[in-house]
């Protein structure tokens, strides 16, 4: 019984990396024009290497496959190192990626910036968050429930309890 359960852990474990490695994220300039071209919203990952919770998130979250396939479907999805060197162009300005997280308000890793496909921002989700939590915002977005009405009523409706 215990080697069945841990060849399935093991298969469940490969099963999510799988998922993850199968995410096309996109460098930050690349993923502005996809989306522009796509119409799809655009999400950016915003991180730094030494963050505990930002390779958490690429583990456990991203690696999620409801997670991951909604993020395919919906979104252009954006790694951007906060710390890093390669400027990025928004908005006609060439930026460092740590101007543009300043600029969103990001205080701290990670942190999830939500875009529409224009570039035009849509929200900040601050911190770490479970594939289950992350599912419903990425809906919440995805599919312009944010426009008619506030998250916690738009969980309420699903019957998701806060």
């Amino acid at each position: 019984m215990k080697k069945i359960f841990l060849f399935l852990l093991i298969v469940i474990a490969y099963s999510n990396i799988a998922y993850a490695k199968d995410l096309q994220w996109k460098k930050f300039n690349e993923g502005i024009s996809e989306a522009k071209k796509s119409g799809k919203k655009i999400l950016v990952d915003v991180y730094t290497d030494w963050c505990k919770w930002c390779k958490e998130m690429d583990k456990k979250t991203y690696a999620d496959k409801n997670v991951s396939a909604y993020l395919k479907k919906n979104f252009v999805i954006i790694k951007l190192n906060a710390e890093g060197n390669e400027k990025v162009m928004y908005e006609g300005k060439l930026i460092t990626p740590q101007e543009f997280a300043q600029g969103m308000g990001v205080d701290g890793y990670p942190a999830t910036v939500f875009l529409q496909n224009d570039g035009k921002p849509i929200t900040l989700l601050p911190g770490y968050s479970t594939p289950d939590q992350f599912i419903h915002v990425l809906s919440f977005i995805g599919e312009n429930h944010y426009l008619k009405k506030k998250f916690p009523d738009y969980l309420s409706e699903k019957g998701v309890k806060q």
